[in-house]
């Protein structure tokens, strides 16, 4: 069997900085969900993405859960949310017992489009929460998106779980809104293992979001809970490894963008692939390389082929307004994100990829050409 090349998987730094953290939190008999690397890893990522105050999480589904509690989403309280994404994003509306109405991409960001999220506010005059996503490290369309939030007066929730270390005309991506939610889990571009982040420039409700996610257990010398509470802080094992991981962000972002860069020079000059768009105010993280194909090679040809020689590839996201448990729910758009899933495919973008990997790849896709 050939050698195994994924599609995205964990990546440690090489200077062996988690395990300086790692060792401080079992030396120091702290690691439970208490302990300097949460406090620190939650500074050191205020300082990374500009936010003021964030709270570190097991994981960023409980991160947009927890911000859809604070803005006060519930029962049948209506929250936009992109179709094409992971359904990370919507179950949560769903936890608080609120509606989901999903929301088309465009081609020109593959995210959020703002006009189908015009048409959407005149349908639905009354919404809780807007979540826009930054897919696959791809910035939405943010001047847009928070003016027309701001027109409504309906607070807005970035999903960033996939774009940190993405910037939108020179501001990071989830820094934008009320809140915005990163990721760490195994196959993003940096990794805790599993965990999450929840940041925002309210200070007051983010140690709201630390209070509830630490079972809401009231200030007193007994056990005594005067809130629902739940039980997602992140330990503090998990987060000294996200303290060294940070450090080797911006080589992360750097390969990524290196290992998108040379699938567009070797595979761009065949007939029928298109890129993930770039914009002019947009810097993605490159988290994943992705393409659309059009005439007889197929998706499924490329993943196939891929597959045969141990090699990882995914369909695009499958639009949540097309999963079973989803139909339910209503959709705005003219069929952008079911086109992009049927059309598209991610490449292999593991960090740790050789030239002779990525040559490898680009052969057998060549190869189809032929």
């Amino acid at each position: 069997m050939a050698k195994k090349i994924y599609l995205a998987s964990p990546h440690m730094s090489d200077e062996g900085y988690e395990m300086e953290y790692i060792k401080e939190a079992f030396d120091t008999n702290w690691i439970s969900p208490l302990g300097k690397n949460i406090t620190e890893f939650e500074n050191e990522m205020v300082a990374q993405v500009g936010s003021k105050a964030a709270a570190a999480l097991t994981t960023g589904t409980g991160a947009i859960h927890l911000a859809l509690r604070s803005v006060g989403v519930g029962q049948g309280d209506v929250v936009f949310c992109p179709s094409l994404t992971f359904s990370a994003t919507a179950n949560p509306i769903i936890y608080q017992n609120g509606t989901p109405v999903f929301i088309d991409s465009d081609y020109e960001t593959w995210n959020m489009c703002p006009k189908a999220l015009e048409k959407a506010f005149i349908k639905y005059p009354k919404v809780k929460a807007v979540i826009v996503v930054h897919l696959y490290g791809l910035s939405a369309d943010m001047d847009k998106i928070v003016g027309i939030c701001n027109k409504h007066n309906v607070p807005l929730i970035e999903d960033a779980a996939e774009s940190l270390g993405t910037y939108y005309k020179g501001k990071h991506t989830g820094t934008f809104g009320n809140y915005g939610v990163f990721s760490f889990n195994g196959n993003k571009i940096i990794t805790t293992s599993g965990g999450g982040m929840l940041v925002s420039d309210n200070e007051e409700k983010i140690a709201k979001v630390r209070f509830w996610a630490t079972q809401s257990r009231d200030s007193a010398r007994h056990y005594q809970h005067s809130e629902l509470g739940f039980n997602y802080r992140m330990s503090n094992v998990v987060a000294g490894i996200g303290r060294g991981q940070l450090k080797v962000l911006e080589q992360r972002v750097e390969k990524k963008k290196y290992i998108f860069d040379f699938y567009k020079r070797e595979l761009g000059g065949l007939e029928g692939i298109r890129f993930m768009p770039s914009n002019e105010w947009n810097e993605p993280n490159y988290w994943l390389s992705c393409i659309t194909v059009s005439g007889d090679v197929k998706p499924l040809d490329i993943m196939e082929a891929l597959e045969k020689e141990n090699i990882e590839s995914r369909p695009i996201w499958k639009p949540l307004h097309m999963q079973p448990f989803f139909q339910e729910y209503d959709f705005i758009g003219e069929g952008v994100s079911e086109e992009l899933f049927e059309n598209g495919v991610c490449l292999p973008s593991d960090t740790k990829m050789s030239d002779v990997d990525l040559q490898r790849i680009c052969y057998i896709i060549k190869g189809l050409w032929k």
